[in-house]
Protein backbone atom coordinates (compact mmCIF):
# COMPACT_ATOMS: atom_id res chain seq x y z
CA UNK A 1 0.00 0.00 0.00
CA UNK A 2 1.19 3.24 -0.94
CA UNK A 3 -0.08 6.55 0.25
CA UNK A 4 0.83 10.48 -0.63
CA UNK A 5 2.94 12.39 1.14
CA UNK A 6 0.20 15.15 1.91
CA UNK A 7 -0.61 15.28 -1.51
CA UNK A 8 2.87 16.75 -2.16
CA UNK A 9 4.74 17.25 -5.39
CA UNK A 10 7.67 19.33 -6.26
CA UNK A 11 9.18 20.95 -9.21
CA UNK A 12 12.56 18.51 -8.80
CA UNK A 13 13.12 15.93 -6.30
CA UNK A 14 16.59 15.60 -5.23
CA UNK A 15 17.31 11.97 -4.16
CA UNK A 16 20.56 11.84 -1.61
CA UNK A 17 21.84 14.63 0.47
CA UNK A 18 25.38 13.89 0.04
CA UNK A 19 27.39 16.52 -1.91
CA UNK A 20 26.28 16.57 -5.41
CA UNK A 21 22.23 16.48 -3.26
CA UNK A 22 23.48 19.36 -0.92
CA UNK A 23 24.72 21.46 -4.11
CA UNK A 24 21.44 21.11 -6.52
CA UNK A 25 19.63 21.71 -3.13
CA UNK A 26 20.76 25.02 -3.20
CA UNK A 27 21.32 26.05 -6.67
CA UNK A 28 17.88 25.12 -7.49
CA UNK A 29 15.85 26.49 -4.62
CA UNK A 30 17.76 29.96 -5.58
CA UNK A 31 14.91 30.48 -8.67
CA UNK A 32 11.68 31.73 -6.06
CA UNK A 33 9.32 30.16 -8.70
CA UNK A 34 10.47 26.66 -8.30
CA UNK A 35 9.93 24.08 -5.55
CA UNK A 36 12.76 21.52 -3.87
CA UNK A 37 12.30 18.64 -2.13
CA UNK A 38 15.92 16.82 -0.81
CA UNK A 39 15.03 13.17 0.15
CA UNK A 40 17.75 11.62 3.00
CA UNK A 41 17.64 8.34 4.48
CA UNK A 42 19.89 9.56 6.97
CA UNK A 43 19.45 12.56 9.76
CA UNK A 44 20.68 16.00 10.73
CA UNK A 45 24.42 16.77 10.54
CA UNK A 46 24.04 17.90 14.32
CA UNK A 47 26.06 15.50 15.92
CA UNK A 48 29.80 17.25 17.64
CA UNK A 49 32.08 14.60 16.12
CA UNK A 50 30.90 15.43 12.58
CA UNK A 51 31.36 19.05 13.15
CA UNK A 52 35.01 18.57 14.46
CA UNK A 53 37.64 17.40 11.98
CA UNK A 54 39.24 14.86 14.38
CA UNK A 55 35.72 13.08 14.83
CA UNK A 56 36.54 11.36 11.64
CA UNK A 57 37.89 8.10 13.09
CA UNK A 58 34.66 7.68 14.86
CA UNK A 59 32.29 8.42 12.01
CA UNK A 60 34.27 6.05 9.73
CA UNK A 61 34.25 3.16 11.57
CA UNK A 62 31.18 1.02 13.17
CA UNK A 63 28.87 3.60 13.37
CA UNK A 64 25.64 3.09 12.02
CA UNK A 65 23.94 6.57 12.17
CA UNK A 66 26.67 8.25 10.22
CA UNK A 67 28.08 5.52 7.42
CA UNK A 68 26.16 2.94 6.01
CA UNK A 69 29.10 0.64 6.65
CA UNK A 70 29.29 -1.81 3.40
CA UNK A 71 31.38 -4.29 2.76
CA UNK A 72 32.44 -5.88 -0.76
CA UNK A 73 32.15 -9.42 -1.94
CA UNK A 74 35.00 -11.67 -1.43
CA UNK A 75 37.85 -10.38 -3.46
CA UNK A 76 39.67 -12.98 -5.59
CA UNK A 77 43.03 -11.19 -5.57
CA UNK A 78 42.97 -10.20 -2.03
CA UNK A 79 42.72 -13.63 -0.17
CA UNK A 80 39.40 -13.80 -0.38
CA UNK A 81 38.81 -10.87 2.00
CA UNK A 82 35.15 -8.77 2.15
CA UNK A 83 36.59 -5.22 2.44
CA UNK A 84 34.93 -2.58 4.99
CA UNK A 85 33.54 -0.05 2.64
CA UNK A 86 32.40 3.48 4.49
CA UNK A 87 29.56 5.61 2.73
CA UNK A 88 28.61 8.76 4.41
CA UNK A 89 24.94 8.27 5.87
CA UNK A 90 23.05 11.54 6.79
CA UNK A 91 23.10 15.24 5.80
CA UNK A 92 26.48 16.08 3.93
CA UNK A 93 26.65 12.49 2.93
CA UNK A 94 30.18 10.83 2.53
CA UNK A 95 31.67 14.67 2.93
CA UNK A 96 30.54 14.36 6.32
CA UNK A 97 32.93 11.78 7.11
CA UNK A 98 35.23 12.00 4.99
CA UNK A 99 39.53 12.98 5.49
CA UNK A 100 38.64 16.85 4.81
CA UNK A 101 40.90 16.59 1.78
CA UNK A 102 40.73 19.18 -1.72
CA UNK A 103 41.57 17.76 -4.29
CA UNK A 104 40.38 18.37 -8.29
CA UNK A 105 42.19 16.12 -9.80
CA UNK A 106 44.56 16.63 -13.10
CA UNK A 107 43.66 18.50 -16.11
CA UNK A 108 44.53 15.55 -18.64
CA UNK A 109 41.56 13.51 -16.51
CA UNK A 110 39.32 15.89 -17.71
CA UNK A 111 39.92 16.57 -21.48
CA UNK A 112 40.36 12.62 -21.65
CA UNK A 113 36.51 12.89 -20.59
CA UNK A 114 36.49 15.54 -23.99
CA UNK A 115 37.99 12.99 -26.24
CA UNK A 116 35.78 10.69 -25.70
CA UNK A 117 33.29 12.99 -26.83
CA UNK A 118 31.90 14.52 -24.01
CA UNK A 119 31.38 18.37 -24.93
CA UNK A 120 31.57 20.57 -22.70
CA UNK A 121 33.62 18.03 -19.94
CA UNK A 122 37.27 19.61 -20.36
CA UNK A 123 39.25 20.50 -17.70
CA UNK A 124 38.78 24.50 -19.22
CA UNK A 125 35.08 23.76 -19.22
CA UNK A 126 34.99 22.69 -15.68
CA UNK A 127 37.97 24.91 -14.24
CA UNK A 128 35.26 27.71 -13.43
CA UNK A 129 32.96 25.44 -11.73
CA UNK A 130 36.07 24.78 -9.42
CA UNK A 131 36.12 28.00 -8.96
CA UNK A 132 32.73 29.26 -8.57
CA UNK A 133 31.87 26.81 -5.45
CA UNK A 134 35.14 27.70 -3.96
CA UNK A 135 36.46 30.12 -1.02
CA UNK A 136 40.02 29.35 -0.81
CA UNK A 137 41.37 30.94 2.73
CA UNK A 138 45.16 30.74 1.78
CA UNK A 139 47.72 32.54 -0.40
CA UNK A 140 45.37 34.43 -3.43
CA UNK A 141 45.95 32.64 -6.73
CA UNK A 142 44.06 33.14 -9.89
CA UNK A 143 43.18 29.05 -9.95
CA UNK A 144 41.31 29.25 -6.63
CA UNK A 145 37.48 30.73 -6.04
CA UNK A 146 37.36 34.03 -3.93
CA UNK A 147 33.20 33.66 -2.98
CA UNK A 148 32.20 29.94 -3.14
CA UNK A 149 30.47 28.12 -0.22
CA UNK A 150 33.23 25.59 0.07
CA UNK A 151 35.82 26.88 2.04
CA UNK A 152 39.14 25.53 1.63
CA UNK A 153 42.08 25.92 4.14
CA UNK A 154 45.40 25.29 3.93
CA UNK A 155 47.03 22.23 6.17
CA UNK A 156 49.35 24.36 8.69
CA UNK A 157 52.08 21.42 9.05
CA UNK A 158 51.50 22.07 13.18
CA UNK A 159 52.82 18.74 14.22
CA UNK A 160 56.92 17.44 13.43
CA UNK A 161 55.84 14.28 11.99
CA UNK A 162 54.58 15.95 8.79
CA UNK A 163 57.57 18.30 8.44
CA UNK A 164 59.10 14.77 9.11
CA UNK A 165 57.27 13.39 5.91
CA UNK A 166 57.71 16.36 3.47
CA UNK A 167 61.57 15.66 4.01
CA UNK A 168 61.49 12.29 3.91
CA UNK A 169 60.00 12.41 0.38
CA UNK A 170 62.42 15.04 -1.08
CA UNK A 171 65.36 12.64 0.37
CA UNK A 172 63.46 9.93 -1.69
CA UNK A 173 63.32 12.07 -4.85
CA UNK A 174 59.67 13.57 -4.55
CA UNK A 175 60.03 17.22 -4.81
CA UNK A 176 57.91 19.67 -2.72
CA UNK A 177 54.83 20.53 -3.90
CA UNK A 178 52.54 24.03 -2.51
CA UNK A 179 49.62 23.51 -4.40
CA UNK A 180 48.71 20.02 -6.07
CA UNK A 181 45.36 22.09 -7.74
CA UNK A 182 47.66 24.08 -9.34
CA UNK A 183 50.09 24.13 -12.58
CA UNK A 184 52.06 20.80 -11.47
CA UNK A 185 50.59 17.72 -9.29
CA UNK A 186 53.62 16.11 -8.27
CA UNK A 187 55.65 16.21 -5.61
CA UNK A 188 54.48 16.34 -1.88
CA UNK A 189 53.34 19.16 -0.13
CA UNK A 190 50.47 20.01 2.75
CA UNK A 191 47.24 19.11 1.58
CA UNK A 192 44.33 21.65 1.11
CA UNK A 193 41.31 20.48 3.36
CA UNK A 194 37.28 21.47 3.61
CA UNK A 195 37.76 23.26 6.39
CA UNK A 196 36.18 26.17 7.77
CA UNK A 197 37.93 28.34 10.96
CA UNK A 198 38.62 24.51 12.44
CA UNK A 199 34.98 23.44 11.05
CA UNK A 200 34.50 20.58 8.29
CA UNK A 201 33.05 22.39 5.80
CA UNK A 202 31.06 19.15 4.34
CA UNK A 203 28.40 20.08 1.82
CA UNK A 204 25.60 20.10 3.95
CA UNK A 205 27.39 22.99 6.05
CA UNK A 206 28.49 24.69 3.04
CA UNK A 207 25.41 25.02 0.98
CA UNK A 208 22.07 23.49 2.82
CA UNK A 209 22.26 25.07 6.14
CA UNK A 210 23.25 28.77 5.09
CA UNK A 211 19.82 28.69 2.98
CA UNK A 212 17.42 26.25 4.28
CA UNK A 213 15.68 28.83 6.86
CA UNK A 214 15.63 31.49 4.63
CA UNK A 215 13.85 30.15 1.45
CA UNK A 216 10.45 28.12 1.92
CA UNK A 217 10.72 26.95 -1.35
CA UNK A 218 12.93 24.03 -0.28
CA UNK A 219 12.23 21.20 1.69
CA UNK A 220 14.28 18.35 3.54
CA UNK A 221 12.88 14.71 4.28
CA UNK A 222 14.87 13.07 6.30
CA UNK A 223 14.76 9.46 7.54
CA UNK A 224 13.27 8.51 4.10
CA UNK A 225 14.38 5.33 2.42
CA UNK A 226 14.13 5.73 -1.09
CA UNK A 227 12.61 2.67 -2.62
CA UNK A 228 12.18 3.32 -6.16
CA UNK A 229 11.42 5.95 -8.76
CA UNK A 230 7.94 5.82 -9.88
CA UNK A 231 7.61 5.32 -13.77
CA UNK A 232 5.11 5.48 -15.93
CA UNK A 233 5.18 6.21 -19.83
CA UNK A 234 9.04 6.08 -19.85
CA UNK A 235 9.11 8.99 -17.70
CA UNK A 236 10.26 9.61 -13.85
CA UNK A 237 6.73 11.09 -12.11
CA UNK A 238 7.62 10.78 -8.75
CA UNK A 239 9.67 8.58 -5.60
CA UNK A 240 8.77 6.02 -2.96
CA UNK A 241 10.03 5.71 0.11
CA UNK A 242 9.91 3.92 3.70
CA UNK A 243 11.26 5.25 7.06
CA UNK A 244 11.67 1.73 8.74
CA UNK A 245 12.04 -1.77 7.09
CA UNK A 246 8.41 -2.79 6.55
CA UNK A 247 6.66 0.27 6.74
CA UNK A 248 4.44 1.83 4.78
CA UNK A 249 5.53 3.52 1.60
CA UNK A 250 4.72 7.03 0.55
CA UNK A 251 5.25 8.73 -2.24
CA UNK A 252 5.98 11.94 -3.69
CA UNK A 253 5.75 13.39 -6.70
CA UNK A 254 7.95 15.86 -8.77
CA UNK A 255 6.18 18.18 -11.80
CA UNK A 256 9.86 18.33 -13.85
CA UNK A 257 12.72 15.72 -12.89
CA UNK A 258 14.01 13.56 -10.45
CA UNK A 259 17.56 13.56 -9.71
CA UNK A 260 19.66 11.08 -8.05
CA UNK A 261 22.41 12.08 -5.97
CA UNK A 262 22.90 8.64 -3.93
CA UNK A 263 26.37 8.28 -4.82
CA UNK A 264 28.26 5.29 -6.90
CA UNK A 265 26.49 2.60 -5.13
CA UNK A 266 23.51 3.09 -4.30
CA UNK A 267 22.74 5.51 -7.23
CA UNK A 268 23.03 2.33 -10.00
CA UNK A 269 21.07 0.24 -6.65
CA UNK A 270 17.93 2.39 -6.87
CA UNK A 271 17.77 2.52 -10.31
CA UNK A 272 17.73 -1.46 -10.54
CA UNK A 273 15.21 -0.96 -7.84
CA UNK A 274 12.90 0.98 -9.92
CA UNK A 275 13.43 -1.16 -13.06
CA UNK A 276 15.76 0.42 -14.87
CA UNK A 277 18.89 -2.03 -15.65
CA UNK A 278 20.15 -4.58 -16.54
CA UNK A 279 16.95 -7.18 -17.34
CA UNK A 280 18.48 -10.30 -16.41
CA UNK A 281 19.40 -8.71 -13.25
CA UNK A 282 15.99 -7.14 -12.80
CA UNK A 283 14.41 -10.43 -13.50
CA UNK A 284 16.30 -12.31 -10.93
CA UNK A 285 15.03 -10.15 -8.19
CA UNK A 286 11.18 -10.18 -9.67
CA UNK A 287 11.02 -6.88 -10.70
CA UNK A 288 9.58 -5.36 -13.82
CA UNK A 289 12.25 -4.34 -16.04
CA UNK A 290 10.83 -0.43 -16.97
CA UNK A 291 13.68 0.36 -19.56
CA UNK A 292 16.81 -2.29 -20.22
CA UNK A 293 19.93 -0.26 -19.44
CA UNK A 294 22.79 -3.15 -19.66
CA UNK A 295 25.42 -1.01 -18.31
CA UNK A 296 23.33 0.27 -14.74
CA UNK A 297 25.83 -0.70 -11.86
CA UNK A 298 29.06 -1.84 -14.26
CA UNK A 299 32.50 0.15 -14.79
CA UNK A 300 32.67 0.07 -11.16
CA UNK A 301 36.62 1.88 -10.01
CA UNK A 302 38.03 2.46 -7.00
CA UNK A 303 41.57 3.56 -5.80
CA UNK A 304 43.05 0.27 -4.12
CA UNK A 305 45.62 1.38 -1.14
CA UNK A 306 48.10 0.11 1.09
CA UNK A 307 48.38 1.38 4.79
CA UNK A 308 52.10 1.06 5.80
CA UNK A 309 51.86 1.82 9.85
CA UNK A 310 55.06 2.55 11.50
CA UNK A 311 55.50 3.00 16.00
CA UNK A 312 56.50 6.61 16.95
CA UNK A 313 59.14 7.14 19.59
CA UNK A 314 57.46 10.44 20.48
CA UNK A 315 53.93 10.69 22.38
CA UNK A 316 53.58 13.49 19.40
CA UNK A 317 50.76 11.52 17.41
CA UNK A 318 47.14 11.33 17.66
CA UNK A 319 47.29 8.59 19.89
CA UNK A 320 48.88 10.80 22.73
CA UNK A 321 45.93 13.44 21.84
CA UNK A 322 43.36 11.34 21.92
CA UNK A 323 43.57 7.83 23.82
CA UNK A 324 41.80 7.36 27.40
CA UNK A 325 40.68 10.34 29.58
CA UNK A 326 41.94 12.54 26.85
CA UNK A 327 39.38 12.12 24.04
CA UNK A 328 36.82 13.94 26.70
CA UNK A 329 39.43 16.90 26.86
CA UNK A 330 39.68 17.09 23.13
CA UNK A 331 36.01 17.01 22.95
CA UNK A 332 35.13 20.01 25.56
CA UNK A 333 38.27 22.30 24.25
CA UNK A 334 37.16 21.76 20.82
CA UNK A 335 33.25 22.78 22.12
CA UNK A 336 34.48 25.59 24.23
CA UNK A 337 37.14 27.12 22.07
CA UNK A 338 36.89 25.38 18.01
CA UNK A 339 40.23 24.71 18.18
CA UNK A 340 43.25 22.04 19.81
CA UNK A 341 43.70 18.59 18.53
CA UNK A 342 40.02 18.49 17.88
CA UNK A 343 40.35 20.55 14.74
CA UNK A 344 43.36 18.51 13.25
CA UNK A 345 41.83 16.03 10.66
CA UNK A 346 45.38 14.64 11.45
CA UNK A 347 45.69 14.18 7.67
CA UNK A 348 47.73 17.51 6.89
CA UNK A 349 50.32 16.32 4.25
CA UNK A 350 50.63 14.38 1.27
CA UNK A 351 51.58 13.60 -2.50
CA UNK A 352 51.69 12.34 -5.47
CA UNK A 353 53.97 10.78 -7.60
CA UNK A 354 54.63 8.08 -10.75
CA UNK A 355 54.93 4.29 -10.15
CA UNK A 356 56.97 4.43 -13.31
CA UNK A 357 59.50 6.22 -15.19
CA UNK A 358 57.41 5.74 -17.78
CA UNK A 359 54.20 7.42 -17.07
CA UNK A 360 53.25 10.44 -17.81
CA UNK A 361 51.71 12.08 -15.01
CA UNK A 362 51.40 10.68 -11.54
CA UNK A 363 49.75 8.00 -10.96
CA UNK A 364 50.05 6.91 -6.85
CA UNK A 365 48.39 9.12 -4.29
CA UNK A 366 50.47 9.53 -0.96
CA UNK A 367 48.46 10.32 2.27
CA UNK A 368 50.33 10.89 5.92
CA UNK A 369 48.17 10.22 8.56
CA UNK A 370 49.45 11.36 12.12
CA UNK A 371 47.99 8.12 13.66
CA UNK A 372 48.49 4.45 13.33
CA UNK A 373 45.54 3.49 10.80
CA UNK A 374 44.90 0.12 10.65
CA UNK A 375 42.02 -1.74 8.86
CA UNK A 376 40.95 1.88 8.57
CA UNK A 377 41.02 3.04 12.34
CA UNK A 378 39.10 -0.07 13.52
CA UNK A 379 42.00 -1.49 15.06
CA UNK A 380 44.63 0.22 17.28
CA UNK A 381 48.05 -0.53 18.25
CA UNK A 382 47.91 0.92 21.93
CA UNK A 383 50.72 3.29 21.23
CA UNK A 384 52.00 6.26 18.86
CA UNK A 385 52.20 5.61 15.41
CA UNK A 386 52.08 7.10 11.48
CA UNK A 387 50.65 5.94 8.68
CA UNK A 388 51.72 6.30 5.05
CA UNK A 389 48.64 5.41 2.73
CA UNK A 390 49.78 5.27 -1.08
CA UNK A 391 46.96 4.59 -3.21
CA UNK A 392 46.92 3.46 -7.29
CA UNK A 393 45.09 6.22 -9.19
CA UNK A 394 44.13 4.53 -12.35
CA UNK A 395 43.10 1.29 -12.09
CA UNK A 396 42.87 -0.52 -15.09
CA UNK A 397 40.17 -3.07 -13.18
CA UNK A 398 36.73 -2.92 -13.11
CA UNK A 399 34.15 -3.98 -11.11
CA UNK A 400 30.50 -3.90 -10.68
CA UNK A 401 27.49 -3.13 -8.30
CA UNK A 402 24.22 -5.39 -8.56
CA UNK A 403 21.31 -6.42 -6.10
CA UNK A 404 21.45 -8.95 -3.05
CA UNK A 405 17.68 -8.12 -3.17
CA UNK A 406 14.58 -6.29 -3.76
CA UNK A 407 14.43 -4.72 -0.69
CA UNK A 408 15.88 -1.52 -0.62
CA UNK A 409 16.91 -1.75 3.05
CA UNK A 410 19.06 -4.78 1.60
CA UNK A 411 22.89 -3.55 0.88
CA UNK A 412 23.71 -4.25 -3.06
CA UNK A 413 26.46 -6.44 -4.22
CA UNK A 414 29.79 -4.75 -4.18
CA UNK A 415 32.51 -6.53 -6.19
CA UNK A 416 35.15 -3.77 -6.85
CA UNK A 417 37.07 -7.15 -9.00
CA UNK A 418 40.39 -5.19 -7.34
CA UNK A 419 43.65 -6.37 -8.82
CA UNK A 420 42.16 -8.01 -11.62
CA UNK A 421 44.51 -6.29 -13.85
CA UNK A 422 47.72 -7.47 -14.06
CA UNK A 423 48.93 -3.60 -14.21
CA UNK A 424 47.42 -2.65 -11.55
CA UNK A 425 49.75 -4.88 -9.71
CA UNK A 426 52.53 -4.03 -11.16
CA UNK A 427 51.67 -0.13 -10.36
CA UNK A 428 50.53 -1.41 -5.88
CA UNK A 429 54.06 -3.20 -6.33
CA UNK A 430 55.57 0.13 -7.14
CA UNK A 431 53.50 2.23 -4.69
CA UNK A 432 54.34 -0.18 -1.91
CA UNK A 433 57.87 0.30 -2.56
CA UNK A 434 58.27 3.60 -2.48
CA UNK A 435 56.05 4.22 0.62
CA UNK A 436 58.51 1.88 2.14
CA UNK A 437 61.31 3.91 0.86
CA UNK A 438 59.93 6.85 1.95
CA UNK A 439 59.57 5.94 5.47
CA UNK A 440 63.19 4.23 5.91
CA UNK A 441 64.49 7.85 4.99
CA UNK A 442 66.65 9.84 7.59
CA UNK A 443 63.96 12.53 8.55
CA UNK A 444 62.02 10.03 10.38
CA UNK A 445 65.02 8.37 12.02
CA UNK A 446 64.36 10.67 14.86
CA UNK A 447 60.39 9.28 15.21
CA UNK A 448 59.63 6.06 13.21
CA UNK A 449 59.81 2.74 15.31
CA UNK A 450 59.29 -0.93 14.10
CA UNK A 451 56.68 -1.46 10.79
CA UNK A 452 53.51 -2.67 11.94
CA UNK A 453 52.03 -3.14 8.86
CA UNK A 454 53.02 -5.30 7.20
CA UNK A 455 54.44 -6.98 9.45
CA UNK A 456 55.93 -10.10 7.18
CA UNK A 457 59.17 -8.78 5.78
CA UNK A 458 59.04 -8.19 1.93
CA UNK A 459 62.39 -9.21 0.55
CA UNK A 460 60.69 -9.93 -3.19
CA UNK A 461 58.04 -9.30 -5.41
CA UNK A 462 56.38 -12.65 -3.78
CA UNK A 463 56.14 -11.30 -0.31
CA UNK A 464 55.32 -7.85 -1.47
CA UNK A 465 52.40 -9.65 -3.35
CA UNK A 466 51.46 -11.53 0.04
CA UNK A 467 51.52 -8.88 1.78
CA UNK A 468 49.03 -6.12 -0.67
CA UNK A 469 46.82 -9.52 -0.61
CA UNK A 470 46.74 -9.08 3.16
CA UNK A 471 46.31 -5.78 3.79
CA UNK A 472 45.10 -3.61 0.44
CA UNK A 473 41.92 -1.81 1.47
CA UNK A 474 39.95 0.94 -0.31
CA UNK A 475 40.89 4.59 0.54
CA UNK A 476 37.27 5.21 -0.54
CA UNK A 477 36.51 6.93 -3.82
CA UNK A 478 34.20 4.57 -5.75
CA UNK A 479 33.07 6.02 -9.50
CA UNK A 480 31.73 5.16 -12.63
CA UNK A 481 28.41 2.74 -12.02
CA UNK A 482 26.25 5.15 -14.18
CA UNK A 483 28.59 5.96 -16.72
CA UNK A 484 28.48 9.00 -18.42
CA UNK A 485 28.64 8.90 -22.70
CA UNK A 486 28.08 9.58 -26.14
CA UNK A 487 27.16 6.12 -26.81
CA UNK A 488 24.22 4.13 -26.30
CA UNK A 489 25.54 1.50 -24.48
CA UNK A 490 26.21 4.82 -21.64
CA UNK A 491 23.89 5.38 -18.46
CA UNK A 492 23.46 8.90 -18.79
CA UNK A 493 24.30 11.33 -21.99
CA UNK A 494 26.36 14.72 -21.48
CA UNK A 495 23.96 16.39 -19.42
CA UNK A 496 23.16 13.33 -17.13
CA UNK A 497 19.69 12.27 -18.09
CA UNK A 498 19.08 8.82 -17.98
CA UNK A 499 19.17 6.85 -21.28
CA UNK A 500 15.66 5.92 -21.98
CA UNK A 501 14.00 7.60 -19.48
CA UNK A 502 12.27 11.07 -19.56
CA UNK A 503 12.81 13.74 -16.29
CA UNK A 504 15.24 11.50 -14.61
CA UNK A 505 18.93 12.31 -14.17
CA UNK A 506 21.82 10.86 -11.71
CA UNK A 507 24.75 13.49 -10.42
CA UNK A 508 26.87 12.01 -8.18
CA UNK A 509 30.74 10.39 -8.31
CA UNK A 510 28.73 7.14 -10.57
CA UNK A 511 28.46 9.14 -13.95
CA UNK A 512 32.51 9.68 -13.97
CA UNK A 513 33.74 7.51 -17.45
CA UNK A 514 36.93 7.00 -15.92
CA UNK A 515 38.79 7.90 -12.49
CA UNK A 516 40.10 11.23 -11.98
CA UNK A 517 43.63 11.84 -10.17
CA UNK A 518 42.91 12.05 -6.47
CA UNK A 519 39.98 12.55 -4.07
CA UNK A 520 36.64 12.80 -5.39
CA UNK A 521 34.91 14.87 -3.26
CA UNK A 522 35.65 18.53 -4.76
CA UNK A 523 35.08 16.70 -8.60
CA UNK A 524 31.42 15.74 -7.26
CA UNK A 525 30.58 19.88 -5.80
CA UNK A 526 31.97 20.49 -9.27
CA UNK A 527 29.31 18.32 -11.08
CA UNK A 528 26.48 19.60 -9.26
CA UNK A 529 27.38 23.05 -9.88
CA UNK A 530 27.44 22.31 -13.52
CA UNK A 531 24.56 20.20 -13.41
CA UNK A 532 22.62 23.23 -11.81
CA UNK A 533 23.49 25.21 -14.71
CA UNK A 534 21.96 22.25 -16.91
CA UNK A 535 19.05 21.90 -15.19
CA UNK A 536 18.00 25.54 -15.08
CA UNK A 537 18.22 25.94 -18.86
CA UNK A 538 21.47 28.67 -18.14
CA UNK A 539 24.37 28.89 -20.22
CA UNK A 540 27.64 27.18 -19.11
CA UNK A 541 30.04 29.56 -17.85
CA UNK A 542 32.59 30.37 -20.04
CA UNK A 543 35.86 28.06 -20.02
CA UNK A 544 39.09 29.26 -18.72
CA UNK A 545 41.87 27.85 -20.44
CA UNK A 546 44.58 26.55 -17.84
CA UNK A 547 47.25 28.88 -19.36
CA UNK A 548 45.25 31.46 -18.70
CA UNK A 549 46.06 30.65 -15.12
CA UNK A 550 48.71 29.04 -14.12
CA UNK A 551 50.99 30.31 -17.20
CA UNK A 552 50.82 26.95 -18.63
CA UNK A 553 49.16 24.32 -19.49
CA UNK A 554 48.21 21.67 -16.41
CA UNK A 555 50.03 18.63 -16.18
Amino acid sequence: MVRALRDDSFDYLIVGAGSAGCVLANRLSEDPKVSVALIEAGGKDNQLHVRMPAGLGRLMGDNPVWNWRFYTTPQTQLEGRQLFWPRGKGWGGSSSINGMIYTRGAAHDYDGWAKMGLDGWSYADLLPYFLKAETFDGPPAPWHGTNGPMHVDVSPLDNPLYLAFLRACEEAGLPRNDDFNGAEQFGAGAYQRTIKRGERASSSRAYLHPVLETRSNLTVISSAMVSRVIIEQGEARGIEFVDEPGGLAEAVFADREVILCAGAVQSPQLLMLSGIGPAHELERQEIRVRCELPEVGENLQDHLDMALVYDVHQPITAHSAHSGWRKHRVSLQYLLTGGGPGADNLLQAGGFARSSEDQPHPDLQLHFVNAPMIQHGLRGTGKDGMTIHICHLHPESRGRISLRSSDPFAPPLIDPNYLSAESDWKAMRAAVKLGQEIAGQKAFRPYRGRERVPREPITNDETLMSAIRKHAETIYHPVGTCRMGVDEASVVDEELRVRGVERLRVVDASIFPKQISGNTNAPVIMIAEKAADMIRGRAPLKPIAPEAVFGTQQD
